[in-house]
């Protein structure tokens, strides 16, 4: 029995006795099943937001422990944009106790949104938590930018470029006025306004202005906006010119007729005076005729290879010089006669004495190298001759296919007509009116010998290239008269291709066609306005004033005046108007629109037809053109002064805004106008009586009651260049005046 008790003893001590772990065969310790020590990691709150430059977000960060831990956790955050921090940079935890770490951006953040990940490590423990974190950018600061437009132009020497627009655009709630600073300005360039002060989000414009003596060549003109701190700028590539020197192609100088040269450079106001201005060198271009014709000029032009400035000159003894406008030197010259010819006679008319050769201006195209020209002649036989010659340039030798005989007939009963059609017959005609050239053919308009009978009203066309003729109209075919001469003025041409000209008393019908057209096709002192469209010439349009009749019987018709196209005007309704204007012998100023211009008033006894008419304008009437400049028109009637109409609203002044002193004796003048853009402009008319003197005189444009100069002023007669000679024009070009005379071309210039 004690055996027993004894052993059962034992297995209670071993049951009591068993250790923690226990210790296996091989002496390796089993593990217990107790749990490890650990912790967790949080944030509240979870998500934050930051702004650049702004307070930044604190985060409450705690470790929790778990299992007893007791031990401290390092907290780093991780992947922080670009721009933001934490404070603290890292965080030492105590288990249970939270502590806040704060994000904060910079001015550099960008706009977004990001993971921060911060990490917790104690020992070989790590446990994370999430932040989502959005950032903004710093909101920019009021701010504007600057701009000109356009980014670049070119100034000529004497005038005003167009307006620039400089504009400061507002950024971010900016709304401080800009001041500008121009720098960089050529020496004779200036700005206007030179300071402008800016308003953001409203242009405005500044115009750049070049003297005759600013510096060319190429500049760049710097804009500096200016508003507190802040400064911007805009640049402007510019580049100042030398002028060119114009051309002078055709009668007036352009197909308005308008007798503008808007790039005179040399001339003003101030230097044309006796004491400065006059006859220059020899003075004198030396002709073997009367210069009836305007004279051309060329600038620049390349003879024998070198650059050249010419002057064409015709003269009725049937020659075309060409001279060197600058030296004297005569070029070439040649004659227009066939072998064993001589010049056509007066046909017993004082109208063109002695002699008939070139009466009309010829026409220049440059760009083919020729001078166009009508010249009149008679045979051995005593046949008379008219014909077109075209002429080179440089040598002024007859081009292929030149001359050629102008011939024409046309269908209808009129005057000198057989077998239904009438003939042109060249010795009953003159071509005084100047030449014409459009869109490659060259137009010719015929008047009579002192209205010798039988003749009618012409118009022909012959294309440039193969001088053949391409068309013809006559004016009056079932009647007579209708002649267009218009006082040595050019047909006149608007850029749609149509022809205007000023028609002489003859037949007009007594009735009219449902479209207002004459019934018989006759235009006898007219207003007239032709289509060139399908290489054919129609009438168009027309005008008649109400008294046609009375006064075509009379010889009180329009004809003898010149017909002038303006720029477009608007009216007072904004419409923008097309206007012709024109004067004869009635004294009375008509001015056309050229899309109405009216044709015939048959209900009542007044011209309300036409767009406006101005009665008793002019004293005396007209045997001259007008001229314009900067919404003025300029008439000088014979025996009567020089007026000055200024327009408004496209309506002419019905009395003159100013008038000179001088009274111009029969024919009156047709004056032209020299000015450099709208500045310096002077108003050039010639006294120029057959029987008298002939005098030079430039008027201020601006108040042609003050005189500049004229050419009895200097002592001595110093300026005088022979007597007058009919229906002559001023040329003024490259600081030279040239006038034809009765033997050549006088010239006058700055004195040396």
């Amino acid at each position: 029995m004690r055996r027993q008790g004894l052993l059962v003893s034992l297995t209670l001590t071993l049951l009591v006795s068993i250790p923690s772990v226990i210790t296996g065969c091989g002496g390796t310790q089993m593990p217990s099943n107790t749990p490890t020590a650990d912790f967790s990691l949080g944030v509240s709150p979870a998500t934050a937001s930051v702004t650049g430059g702004a307070a930044g977000q604190s985060i409450s960060v705690m470790a929790s422990a778990t299992n007893g831990f007791a031990a401290t956790v390092t907290v780093s955050p991780g992947g922080l944009p670009a721009g933001v921090t934490a404070k603290p940079a890292t965080l030492t935890l105590m288990p249970g106790v939270a502590q806040n770490i704060t994000f904060a951006a910079d001015a550099s953040v960008a706009t977004g949104a990001a993971t921060v990940t911060l990490t917790g490590t104690s020992g070989a423990l790590s446990h994370s938590a999430t932040v989502a974190l959005t950032t903004t950018a710093v909101p920019p600061p009021p701010d504007f930018s600057l701009t000109v437009t356009p980014t670049s132009q070119t100034l000529v020497e004497g005038t005003t470029g167009t307006a620039l627009s400089l504009q400061a655009t507002a950024m971010n709630g900016f709304a401080s006025p800009v001041a500008i600073g121009i720098a960089g300005l050529p020496a004779g360039v200036t700005a206007s306004p030179a300071s402008p002060t800016l308003t953001p989000g409203t242009a405005q414009n500044v115009t750049l202005a070049a003297s005759t003596t600013a510096a060319t060549g190429a500049a760049t003109v710097t804009f500096t906006g200016s508003a507190g701190a802040l400064s911007h700028t805009a640049t402007l590539a510019l580049t100042v010119q030398t002028p060119p020197i114009p051309d002078v192609t055709t009668y007036h100088f352009d197909n308005a007729r308008d007798g503008l040269n808007a790039q005179e450079t040399i001339l003003t106001p101030a230097n044309v005076t006796s004491a400065t201005f006059g006859r220059i060198g020899a003075g004198f271009f030396q002709g073997d005729g009367k210069v009836d014709a305007q004279p051309l000029y060329l600038a620049g032009l390349n003879i024998g290879g070198t650059a050249t400035n010419v002057l064409y000159m015709a003269t009725e003894h049937d020659s075309l010089y060409a001279f060197n406008a600058d030296s004297g030197a005569q070029l070439w010259k040649t004659s227009l006669l066939g072998g064993g010819e001589t010049t056509s006679d007066a046909h017993n008319c004082g109208q063109i004495i002695p002699e008939i050769g070139i009466t009309s201006t010829p026409v220049i195209d440059r760009a083919r190298g020729t001078i166009f020209a009508v010249g009149m002649s008679k045979d051995t036989k005593g046949a008379y001759h008219q014909r077109l010659h075209a002429l080179s340039l440089t040598t002024g030798a007859e081009l292929p296919g030149s001359p050629v005989e102008i011939t024409g007939s046309y269908p209808g009963t009129g005057a000198a007509s057989a077998n239904g059609m009438v003939p042109f017959s060249p010795g009953q005609y003159a071509e005084r009116a100047g030449l014409l050239l459009l869109n490659g053919s060259i137009y010719l308009s015929w008047t009579s010998h002192c209205d010798y009978q039988p003749y009618t009203g012409w118009v022909m066309a012959y294309s440039e290239t193969t001088l053949q003729q391409t068309a013809i109209l006559n004016l009056t075919p079932n009647g007579s008269d209708g002649s267009i001469w218009m006082s040595g003025n050019g047909l006149a041409a608007d850029a749609g291709g149509n022809i205007y000209f000023l028609d002489a008393n003859g037949t007009m019908d007594p009735s009219f066609d449902a479209n207002g057209f004459p019934a018989k096709q006759d235009y006898g002192n007219a207003m007239m306005k032709l289509s060139t469209a399908g290489g054919r010439l129609t009438v168009a349009d027309f005008f008649e004033p109400y008294n046609s009749i009375a006064e075509s019987n009379a010889d009180i018709d329009m004809g003898s005046g010149g017909a002038m196209l303006l720029p477009d005007q608007t009216d007072a309704n904004g419409n923008v108007r097309h206007l012709i204007v024109g004067a004869g012998k009635d004294r009375n100023i008509f001015v056309g629109d050229r899309e109405n211009l009216g044709k015939f008033n048959e209900k009542t006894a007044d011209n309300s037809n036409l767009y406006q008419d101005i009665p008793n304008a002019l004293a005396n009437g007209v045997w001259s053109s007008p001229t314009y400049f900067n919404g003025t028109v300029y008439y000088a009637g014979q025996n009567d002064t020089l007026k000055a109409f200024p327009i408004t609203q496209a309506k002419l002044a019905t009395t003159p805004s100013s008038q000179s002193a001088v009274v111009f004796p029969y024919p009156g003048s047709t004056p032209s106008v020299s000015a450099n853009g709208t500045q310096n402009a002077i108003v050039w008319a010639v006294e120029s009586n057959v029987g008298q003197l002939n005098v030079l005189h430039a008027y201020d444009a601006t108040n042609v009651s003050r005189e500049l100069y004229n050419s009895n002023q200097a002592a001595g007669g110093r300026d005088n260049f022979g007597n007058g000679n009919k229906f002559i024009t001023p040329v003024i070009v490259n600081g030279r005046v040239f006038i034809g005379t009765q033997t050549g071309v006088a010239e006058f210039g700055l004195l040396p």
